[in-house]
């Protein structure tokens, strides 16, 4: 079997930097404010460095078209969506978030980063799970680059 090698390690990404946020909830439950921003700075880092892979190979290579049954293509487009949605959710609130605590607005900080932290840690399993539906289980067909598709290559 061929592994896809920026998908898995842009995937390797979002699951590290989900554990660098569920590190960084702890130890600011726990009191450890220095150890938390230290944390959460580098699950930020490591969800940046996802997103310039994803779409780097987005616009350059093209993305993976779903290779499974016919009668899976539904769900496994509405399951994609859902989590595209998620993803792009939790990156706004996340962008927001880290801007309250660089501008030291922890009261703002504080309750948007809750739920930051938690759409964060649900986009990582469905990051995963599109993963394995589209790389492991059911590998498809590369399809257009984003570049070519806009200059009408």
């Amino acid at each position: 079997m061929k592994i896809a090698i920026l998908p898995t390690i842009s995937t390797s990404f979002i699951v590290i930097s989900a554990i660098f946020v569920a590190f960084g909830w702890y130890h600011i439950v726990k009191g450890n404010r220095e150890t938390h921003q230290k944390l959460m700075l580098w699950g930020a880092g490591f969800a940046l460095a996802f997103f310039l892979i994803y779409a780097s190979r987005t616009i350059f290579i093209g993305n993976t078209s779903f290779g499974g049954p016919e009668n899976l293509k539904l769900a496994y487009h509405l399951f994609l969506f859902f989590h595209i949605t998620l993803a792009t959710l939790a990156g706004v609130f996340g962008i927001v978030t880290l801007l309250y605590a660089f501008n030291k607005k922890f009261a703002k900080h504080r309750k948007i980063g809750r739920w930051t932290a938690v759409m964060w840690l649900l986009t990582a399993p469905t990051g995963v799970a599109v993963y394995i539906l589209l790389y492991l289980l059911y590998p498809g067909g590369e399809t257009k680059p984003m570049i070519d598709a806009i200059l009408g290559l």
